[in-house]
């Protein structure tokens, strides 16, 4: 399993910093604004786009040395907390629309949450039992499911994503059928029964199957429109700001791997 989920972090933080240092932002601006708004943004980017690749060789490391499985979690560790952090500040959110926990620039950076509980479960690798590691691994995916799939059911998400569905062979199929705001209603209520299922099946084996199977649709679904929608890259092999957002969806699907781990080693009732 430590192979597959060390996979799941070298690709898109690769990618990532080969975006940033192809002169792509991403979140960087929103989670830098909350520190400090006068740092030069392509210099930050430029940094931190070594860092992750820095990163990334820890990672590279990790899975042939054991040693370096603490470091790779620690490097890890450090820009997830810094970007998660910043949602603190209110220039996160929509203040036309009340602001928190109506959520706007901080889409890309709750994300980070994923990325931190990757890093903690690097660094108990060999210690954490199986409950600790299923409900570790399931925060990040029931609190991007629970805020963003709430998300949906406003009328300005419902718009936003339209580009998205539209592109996609899975999905624009819906547009035919039901109305924008109708589509997103049923993106967000599938959204919200997956990790209610996903976390009852903790306690009830086959609704684990069907919830896992609904959570990594959707997380299987975003890296889809890397393909499918076009602005998902700057130029080749460089992804946009909007790539940047969808590959970070990778770190769910390594936590939704460590969930399948635990829930496998756990003993039925």
């Amino acid at each position: 399993m430590k192979p597959f989920v060390l996979l799941l972090l070298i690709v898109p933080l690769t990618l990532m910093a080969v975006a940033l240092l192809a002169g792509e932002t991403g979140s960087i601006k929103a989670i830098s604004f909350f520190y400090t708004d006068t740092a030069p943004l392509p210099a930050l980017a430029q940094v931190i786009g070594v860092y992750l690749l820095l990163s990334s060789a820890a990672c590279i490391a990790a899975w042939r040395y054991q040693r370096a499985l603490k470091l790779a979690a620690l490097m890890l560790f450090i820009p997830s907390v810094l970007a998660i952090t910043s949602l603190l500040g209110v220039h996160q959110y929509v203040p036309e629309l009340g602001g928190f926990p109506i959520i706007g620039s901080g889409q890309g950076v709750i994300k980070f949450v994923a990325l931190l509980t990757l890093a903690v479960s690097l660094w108990r690798w060999q210690k954490a039992g199986s409950a600790e590691r299923f409900w570790l691994n399931y925060l990040p995916v029931g609190l991007v499911l629970l805020w963003i799939g709430g998300m949906k059911f406003l009328q300005f998400e419902a718009q936003a994503i339209v580009p998205l569905v539209e592109s996609s062979p899975l999905m624009s199929w819906m547009y035919q059928l039901w109305s924008v705001k109708t589509v997103s209603n049923i993106i967000g209520v599938f959204d919200w029964l997956a990790l209610l299922l996903l976390a009852a099946g903790y306690f009830w084996r086959p609704a684990f199957y069907i919830g896992f199977a609904g959570c990594f649709a959707v997380f299987a679904t975003t890296q889809s429109f890397l393909i499918s929608f076009e602005p998902a890259w700057q130029s080749f092999a460089a992804l946009s700001g909007s790539g940047i957002f969808l590959i970070k969806d990778l770190w769910f699907v390594a936590n939704m791997m460590l969930i399948a781990q635990a829930f496998s080693l756990r003993k039925p009732h």
